[in-house]
């Protein structure tokens, strides 16, 4: 999700911790690049899905590794006592980080740099940072690394039309270096490693070892209170940008709202703002039919999501793209019915119980959206299949790649 307490995330930090510690007092025999993290709350922004996952992985594996920042094509490893202290950078939250970053980088450069140590350890990347520059390979090689990257989508070489300016070819390097280096790939979704071997098989380039192993979000929290707002609602969750297909439903609400007047539903739109997706944020702003019949919120809590999901109708997920889809996850594991595109990786994890549509397919999507109003023979069917969702939890998704890491070989 795009808004998040700090809170929260601190506390399911420090459960993963406690999970984490079964694997003992084990050597640091993993290298954790932390450097999206280090640019995510150096910058204050809100933590992403990718955030999270960063957040999950170091969670899970810091008292087996050493803290890697990259810098420049330039990378640096900490120490076992400067990777610790960075590590509870992390769960303390981004508030203040930058104070306290500075003087603690600063005092592991002159502890001495320090190198990757043994050939054959394990270098973890699961956020993408720095997976474009030309010396990763040769950093991977020269140390006789076994690296490991978590792969989120391939999206920007698959729908370049949604991704901003010089993403392609940025996200191409990227996938190039994985596959030249890897020794395997974790991927959020089995989707996710078909277009990999794909894209491989397209460049002959070797594919490596891959796992899927589906990501979680938050947990529900122990005292949930559905939303209740004066008219029905529906809501979807992501940042605001092409591949979302914002304007679907945008366009949908104004016909509502013409046809129904004040008696139209809500439609809830919980994202930031962000890239291709001019038509989208202009009707928000311009729309007057609009003004009173969608809301728009940048951010929220864990807890508040929560919240909003659970009173909702229907979450709406008209997407042309997913990597994974996570708010389709959470809207499930809170009971609620999901009108969503038809998309593999959706109907890798939820099945057939979401109703999904072409997501141009205007005229489905909204005779859809009506009958959920209203208790229709299709929301009744959802709300009963829910009952036996099984939600993708971090617990579930450690255990697959613990697993599969054991048996992970050097790269040949």
């Amino acid at each position: 999700m795009d808004g998040t307490s700090d809170h929260t995330m601190q506390e399911q930090l420090l459960e993963r911790e406690a999970e984490a510690s079964r694997f003992g007092p084990a050597c640091r025999d993993i290298l954790f690049d932390v450097s999206r993290l280090v640019w995510r709350w150096w910058r204050g922004g809100l933590p992403t899905g990718v955030d999270r996952v960063c957040l999950a992985y170091m969670q899970h594996f810091r008292s087996r590794a050493k803290a890697v920042v990259q810098r420049r094509g330039h990378h640096f490893v900490f120490d076992t006592a400067h990777s610790d202290r960075l590590f509870d950078l992390f769960c303390r939250g981004q508030m203040g980080f930058r104070s306290r970053f500075v003087p603690l980088a600063a005092g592991a450069l002159l502890s001495g740099k320090q190198g990757p140590g043994e050939r054959g350890q394990l270098y973890l990347n699961v956020g993408h940072t720095g997976l474009n520059e030309p010396s990763l390979p040769q950093w991977v090689k020269k140390h006789g690394l076994r690296a490991v990257y978590f792969v989120h989508d391939l999206i920007p070489l698959i729908h370049p039309q949604y991704c901003r300016r010089g993403e392609v070819d940025k996200h191409a390097r990227r996938i190039e270096n994985v596959l030249i280096s890897a020794s395997g790939v974790i991927g959020n979704s089995q989707a996710t490693i078909d277009e990999l071997g794909a894209f491989a098989a397209q460049h002959r380039l070797r594919m490596p070892s891959a796992v899927a192993a589906p990501i979680a979000g938050p947990s529900v929290p122990e005292t949930l209170a559905p939303a209740v707002l004066e008219r029905p609602y529906f809501i979807t969750v992501g940042t605001i940008e092409g591949r979302k297909n914002h304007i679907l439903l945008l366009r949908i609400w104004e016909r509502l709202a013409r046809r129904y007047g004040p008696k139209s539903p809500l439609l809830l739109i919980v994202g930031q703002r962000g890239w291709e997706a001019a038509e989208a944020m202009a009707m928000l702003d311009r729309s007057d039919c609009l003004k009173e019949h969608v809301r728009e919120l940048g951010s929220c809590t864990d807890a508040e999501l929560a919240n909003l999901i659970a009173g909702a109708r229907a979450l709406l997920m008209p997407s042309f793209a997913e990597g994974f889809g996570l708010p389709v996850a959470e809207a499930l594991q809170l009971g609620t019915p999901v009108l969503a595109s038809d998309l593999p990786v959706f109907r890798e994890f939820a099945g057939d119980i979401p109703s999904y549509f072409d997501p141009l397919d205007g005229v489905g999507w909204e005779r859809a959206i009506v009958s959920y109003i209203g208790e229709s023979a299709d929301r009744k069917r959802q709300r009963e299949a829910i009952k036996n969702f099984l939600s993708p939890d971090w617990r579930s998704h450690f255990l697959v790649v613990d697993e599969w890491l054991k048996a992970l070989p050097e790269r040949r």
